[in-house]
Parts: structure tokens; sequence; C-alpha cells
């Protein structure tokens, strides 16, 4: 089956109309924009490699100026090439590529026009998603927590790729860095593509070692308290090494 296309109109989806394979639509890719993009499906091809999602669940994204990058919509990221860029503005328009865009782009434009993130990565991650069915907030099995801010939410359940996602997202990302979506996954911004992949990876572990200790017949883990969690935020501002002069 060919591969879908934007037609240029909205935000994308399955209302987009089919657009012949070799059209590309906008202008053409910056150099900074072209670094990015390969930096993206990098992340993409990690997040599957890592076990985060399956096929061609998940997405990512990166903010290059006011343009955000973002992989398309049922493309597998190994498919990928550099003449797939895909982008659109922060009013959710097209400027780069033919292909559609992902189906949660504005979940991803929700998080750019509310914070100063530049990269953010969605997954289907089995032990976050797992926890998200279970909990109104992962508790505080690990003082990682601090790297994403605190106490991580879950936001309530929308259906994939709506506006009310995106709300019941930023309520729960308030103050936080990254979040569970009820029965869906995880997001996780950062200022680099790196720094949102890593909040991922520490997101999915945290909720593996929550359901490995507590799934312990008798017994239930020790949490730390909101203060310990805070403590360790401060420690972490300081934390990695430092310009030499």
């Amino acid at each position: 089956m060919a591969e879908q296309r934007w037609d240029g109109r909205g935000t994308g989806g399955a209302g987009g109309r089919a657009r012949d394979v070799g059209e590309v639509r906008g202008r053409r890719v910056r150099d900074e924009e072209a670094h990015a993009w390969a930096e993206l499906v990098e992340t993409a091809r990690r997040t599957v490699a890592d076990g985060l999602v399956v096929g061609t669940s998940g997405n990512v994204s990166v903010r290059v100026g006011g343009t955000v990058l973002v992989t398309p919509s049922g493309v597998p990221y190994d498919r990928l090439t550099p003449d797939d860029v895909t982008g659109v503005d922060l009013a959710g328009q097209q400027v780069l590529g033919s292909l559609v865009p992902t189906s949660e782009l504005p979940m991803h434009l929700a998080v750019y026009r509310t914070t100063g993130a530049r990269a953010v990565v969605h997954t289907h991650a089995v032990h976050a998603t797992a926890v998200s069915t279970l909990v109104d907030e992962l508790p505080l099995i690990h003082y990682m927590a601090a790297a994403l801010g605190g106490p991580v939410r879950v936001a309530r359940y929308a259906t994939y790729g709506t506006d009310e996602l995106a709300e019941n997202m930023l309520r729960a990302l308030d103050g936080r860095t990254g979040c569970l979506l009820q029965n869906h996954g995880t997001v996780a911004h950062g200022t680099t593509l790196a720094q949102a992949y890593d909040r991922t990876a520490q997101l999915e572990w945290m909720c593996r070692v929550w359901l490995a200790a507590s799934s312990v017949p008798g017994l239930s883990p020790n949490l730390l308290s909101p203060g310990q969690v805070a403590e360790v935020g401060e420690r972490l501002r300081g934390y990695g090494q430092r310009d030499r002069d």
C-alpha cells in the first residue's frame, strides 16, 4: 500500500487527502533542520530497539526555531530517510515534507506552546502503561522522580490524537517534565532529544521497579516522602561535570 501523504489542511490524521508520493510541500529544509531530523530518526529507532514501543506506536518530535519536526504517521522508523523530513509550525500547519504527521501532533504542540521544551518523546512502554492503569500517581519508589520534577502524575484517559488528551496531559505535566497517560503510555520532554529520551527511560525504569517491589506477597515497598524527593531535586541541579575555565 502506498505511503500516506499530507494534503496541507489541518493537523493531519485520517482526514488527510492522499498526495503523489514524490510531492513535497513547503520550503526547502535548512541545514539545522536536516541535522535535527537525523537525530530525531535515531531517537525514534532507539525507542524500538530499547523496547519502549512496538511497531509504529509512539512518536518523537524536536523543535527547531518555530518549526516542529515530528515522526510521520504509520511509517516504520527503519524506513525513514533524510528525504522524509516532516515539519509543522506551532499552529499545526505543515511546512516541510509530504508525509502525514503523527496523529498525536496536538499533544506535541501543546507541550511546545506551554513550556520551554525543545524535544518530546511519547512511548507505549510496557511497565509504564501497566502502572497507568493502576494508580493516579506513580508511588515514590525511587529518588529519580526528582529528575522529572517530583511525583509523576497520571493523565486521565482520552482518545488518542484529541485535544482532550492534550489538555489532560498538560494538567499532569504541570511542574513536571514527564507523566503517564492512563491506559496509553508516557510523555516526557526536555531541552534536547537526549534529555527527553533519558527521562522517558528513567520513567519506564521506575515503573518497572515499583511493579516488581509491589508484587511481592505479604510485603509493601518502602516509599520516599515528597520532602526526600525534593531534597534530591536540589542536589540534581548541581549534578554532572562543570565547565572548566
